[in-house]
């Protein structure tokens, strides 16, 4: 990426962010030290991989650079502003403006499940039942053996204990970075066990949850 393109991309990032802190959650796009980090363990037999929050597709490029296919990665964006360069950048790619809580419902995989997720979502600022929804979203696409690939700029995982147990997961640290703004680390969440989850049980409306999930927001104190 040109210098040019680059500062165009944390422009853009930025204004994202001035204009939805929370849905953002970071005031420059993520650097290549930590896209290095969030795609090291994935290789081009994982396809197809599902990214989440892409933004101006750091970690997308990164995939690509691993040998990932353009056509193999389906980038889920809830942000309509960064929609058209995703879709301009990665014409291969399919691209999906979506809330990445509705998943389950979206039956996007039909023939062939999912190697890996990368996600770059501000969980820190999500709701425990829509943190829920998601990893039960995607874990309902998952083969066996694949894992979410998730930073976060706090001190340990992002998602609560409890919904790690409730939903038969385990995360690990693999990695951080100070070259980073802001710094930042990086944990795989896999499954602890085989565990199915049946896209026509899962239900996620804003405010409300139609699946076990509805019970964290008690159990994890918000």
């Amino acid at each position: 990426m040109t210098a040019k393109a680059a500062c165009s991309d944390f422009l853009h990032f930025f204004r994202s962010w001035i204009s939805n802190p929370l849905r953002v959650a970071a005031i420059a796009p993520s650097g290549d030290s930590l896209a290095r980090i969030m795609t090291s363990e994935i290789a081009a037999l994982d396809g197809p991989i599902i990214e989440l929050g892409p933004g101006t597709g750091v970690f997308t490029r990164a995939l690509l650079a691993r040998g990932v296919s353009e056509a193999d990665l389906t980038l889920i964006e809830y942000g309509p502003e960064f929609i058209d360069a995703l879709q301009a950048r990665f014409p291969a790619a399919r691209v999906l403006q979506m809330d990445a809580a509705h998943l389950a419902q979206a039956e996007i995989f039909e023939d062939e499940p999912v190697g890996a997720v990368i996600s770059g979502l501000p969980l820190l600022s999500m709701s425990p039942p829509k943190i829920a929804a998601i990893l039960a979203g995607v874990f309902a696409y998952m083969r066996p053996g694949g894992a979410v690939y998730q930073f976060t700029y706090g001190p340990r995982c992002p998602v609560p204990r409890q919904i790690l147990d409730r939903l038969g997961l385990e995360s690990v640290r693999i990695g951080g970075t100070v070259r980073n703004l802001p710094p930042a680390s990086v944990y795989r969440i896999s499954r602890r066990k085989p565990l199915e989850l049946s896209r026509e049980r899962l239900r996620y409306r804003d405010g409300d949850a139609d699946i076990d999930v509805a019970a964290f927001s008690g159990e994890t104190g918000g």
